[in-house]
């Protein structure tokens, strides 16, 4: 297993961006599908600001037009506008973060789409206000790309943590997830691949392959 530094990924996003990939609506339809579970009606989302938040919505919406409930909760003033916009028109709802603890316990999963690897040291303001809202909760937590609060290089933990029952990465494994303490509280890490090209780059971690 090879996981590789925030910035790496990011470097090997590029051309694909540069391309025009969609890389956030495959994110968000990868993502989607593992949300498609038995017993799956209520659905929450946490949503920052940024791609994280995004790629949370974006599967909201194909969600909500599949049928199911979905709740939105957002960490601070703004979302990603097309992703909220294909949300809401979609059927999904959005509600006051004083709801939070209370929707977190009625939901039959939580989205932690707070924050990315874009983000450094320990969350603050509206994110962690809702991560530790939803603390100790028994609903499954699915993290996107990674659990809102680690450090995606060094797996440090420099703050609160939603610990995720699964966390869907995109393009590469974010070293942080294979490493202690982030990997206990990462859960199930299920790689989504995009089609990014690692040629020549030296992983920051590599680990042997589960058996």
């Amino acid at each position: 297993m090879k996981g590789y530094s925030a910035q790496q990924v990011r470097d090997a996003e590029a051309p694909l961006r540069a391309r025009g990939i969609p890389l956030m609506q495959m994110a968000a339809t990868a993502l989607a599908g593992e949300l498609r579970r038995p017993g799956i009606q209520r659905v929450l989302l946490l949503v920052g600001t940024g791609d994280n938040g995004g790629d949370a919505l974006y599967a909201g919406a194909q969600l909500a037009e599949s049928g199911l409930d979905v709740s939105i909760i957002a960490s601070g003033e703004t979302m990603h506008h097309d992703a909220l916009g294909a949300a809401l028109e979609m059927g999904a709802v959005v509600e006051p973060a004083s709801r939070a603890a209370e929707l977190v316990d009625a939901s039959d999963v939580v989205v932690d789409g707070l924050v990315g690897i874009g983000a450094s040291g320990p969350l603050r303001g509206g994110a962690l206000d809702l991560v530790i809202a939803a603390a100790g909760t028994l609903t499954p937590v699915v993290a996107v790309d990674i659990p809102s609060g680690i450090d995606p290089d060094s797996g440090a933990l420099p703050g609160p943590v939603l610990p995720a029952r699964l966390t869907v990465t995109f393009g590469a494994y974010k070293a942080g997830l294979l490493l202690e303490p982030a990997r206990r509280v990462a859960g199930k890490v299920k790689l989504v691949d995009l089609g990014l090209d690692f040629t020549g780059v030296t992983p920051l971690v590599e680990l042997p392959d589960p058996v």
